[in-house]
């Protein structure tokens, strides 16, 4: 496994005064080993965090959360969250790479996003109903519709990528991350960059409110 390659996703990188509690998510990416490009079977791994939850409640995320002392990392982290709001075997992942921490300012937490491959898929499922909503492996196909990619204008002034997929709204450091994953490995297909949305707005219509 390579640790702490180049990480993509510049525009997320921790400002060097940042002093975040260490976390850590799982990008868990799914799909045939062997095709030339992008698998039609491509899957990531996301979860809809409760809508009681006092932080990022009803956001889309990857699995994942705050590190333990007995983890021994990032990816002992990520995989132990994973299990624990997914059903996650672990056994069936391979972990591939760690990318720089991100510092997450609304949670204040220096958050570790691991690239892993899942060589053999199993059931997931919602563990924790106080934690987690909804668990969905969403297919990359339909995240990359052009269709389903705008830019989402914070209240605050903030703007990012974001993806309508499967009546979830993926925004903010998630989006990020993927963004940067995908422009990556060369799968983005041309999007309108320039349609610009209202975050509260776009949240409304799924269903859930700015937190």
């Amino acid at each position: 496994m390579v640790e702490h390659p180049d990480n993509p996703i510049t525009r997320l990188q921790t400002p060097p005064d940042a002093n975040g509690r260490p976390a850590a998510v799982l990008v868990l990416f799914g799909g045939d080993p062997a095709a030339d490009s992008l698998p039609d079977d491509a899957t990531v791994l996301l979860t809809q965090r409760a809508s009681s939850l006092r932080q990022h409640s009803g956001q889309v995320a990857f699995p994942g959360g705050a590190a333990d002392p007995g983890d021994g990392g990032a990816v002992g982290t990520a995989l132990r969250e994973a299990a624990e709001e997914t059903g996650l075997d672990a056994d069936g992942v391979d972990p591939l790479a760690t990318f720089d921490p991100i510092f997450v300012p609304p949670s204040g937490f220096e958050v570790t996003p691991v690239l892993a491959y899942w060589r053999r898929p199993g059931p997931v499922r919602v563990i924790d109903t106080a934690e987690v909503a909804r668990v969905e492996a969403v297919p990359l196909r339909e995240l990359l519709d052009p269709a389903r990619r705008f830019v989402v204008r914070h209240p605050r002034g903030y703007q990012g990528p974001a993806f309508d997929v499967r009546g979830m709204l993926v925004w903010g450091f998630t989006a990020g991350v993927l963004t940067g994953i995908l422009d990556t490995a060369g799968w983005t297909v041309p999007w309108d960059t320039a349609d610009v949305r209202d975050l509260e707005t776009v949240l409304a219509a799924a269903g859930s409110e700015l937190s």
